[in-house]
């Protein structure tokens, strides 16, 4: 089943959402849900009702790979 991007939280129905244990106690962080055939919902938890983006498969194993290189080190200060 393919989602558009930008669909409202809500609409993703009874997905479950998780976040890294690494989440600060200010909220400021995103989750991801697993939907149908393993596309990758994310949203920002502060807005769990709000627009929620959905990734294929391949695009979530691009940035999964592309983070455990270190490639994105630099957007954390």
């Amino acid at each position: 089943m393919s989602h558009p991007n930008g669909v409202p939280a809500a609409d993703l129905g009874g997905v479950v959402w998780r976040r890294s244990s690494e989440s600060n106690a200010t909220g400021e962080c995103v989750e991801f849900a697993v939907l149908d055939g393993g596309h990758v919902a994310v949203r920002n938890s502060r807005d769990p009702q709000g627009p929620a983006l959905v990734y294929t498969p391949a695009e979530i194993s691009a940035f999964v790979h592309g983070v455990k290189a270190g490639e994105f080190d630099d957007l954390v200060r």
